[in-house]
């Protein structure tokens, strides 16, 4: 005779699981193909759910790809948090800088989700996502290793983080490839990485010299 209980399908998710699962799986597609390869109804079908089971967690699909990139933010920064830590020669902006070109171009599906979609222009402030973003440009300013002048410290991270992105759309859209100017993209962040701590250096110096004359 036929257990009159039925059984409980290997893929059904308990309260929570399935806003985890979505996340996950969601970024698996961005792997592939960026913010343009998710869709709520393809994971549905993916994870065995309903679907209106996803919509229990995310009101529409922009809610998903703002939870989705906020995940992909803080994978950025734990990423980058751990260059900085590891013990190097080089120092914590050019490990930073190093870390951030190779995750553009190793996972460039999910870069673009992050840096070449809206998400984060409508993401509200002190949302999750507002805040993923901040605590990445946070280590972008600590890499700098210098005090506050003004707002100097902050336009110079502003300045390397944008350089550096530049660089990865350049060699993802194939137009950089550095045979005109006989450099690799690796060589070229080192010298955004110089730059950089050249300007900061001469602007401190500058600033601690307005100090001691009064001027």
């Amino acid at each position: 005779m036929r257990s009159q209980l039925a059984r409980k399908p290997a893929n059904t998710y308990h309260h929570g699981d399935l806003r985890d699962a979505l996340i996950k799986a969601a970024l698996r597609e961005a792997e592939q193909g960026g913010a343009e390869a998710i869709s709520i109804k393809a994971l549905a079908k993916q994870l065995g759910v309903s679907q209106p089971a996803p919509y229990r967690h995310f009101a529409d699909r922009e809610a998903l790809l703002a939870a989705v990139t906020a995940d992909a933010f803080r994978q950025l920064s734990a990423i980058l948090r751990e260059a900085m830590a590891r013990p190097s020669k080089q120092s914590k902006l050019s490990r930073l800088a190093q870390a951030t070109l190779e995750f553009g171009l190793r996972r460039n599906g999910i870069y673009r989700l992050m840096f070449a979609s809206r998400t984060v222009a409508c993401a509200a402030k002190g949302s999750e996502l507002h805040e993923a973003t901040r605590e990445t440009f946070s280590l972008v300013i600590e890499a700098l290793e210098v005090p506050a002048v003004g707002y100097l410290r902050e336009r110079q991270a502003l300045k390397i983080w944008a350089a550096l992105h530049g660089v990865v759309m350049l060699a993802e859209q194939g137009l950089f490839t550095g045979e005109a100017a006989h450099t690799t993209r690796e060589d070229l962040v080192e010298d955004f990485v110089s730059e950089t701590k050249a300007a900061l250096a001469a602007a401190i110096k500058g600033e601690r010299r307005r100090k001691a004359t009064g001027a």
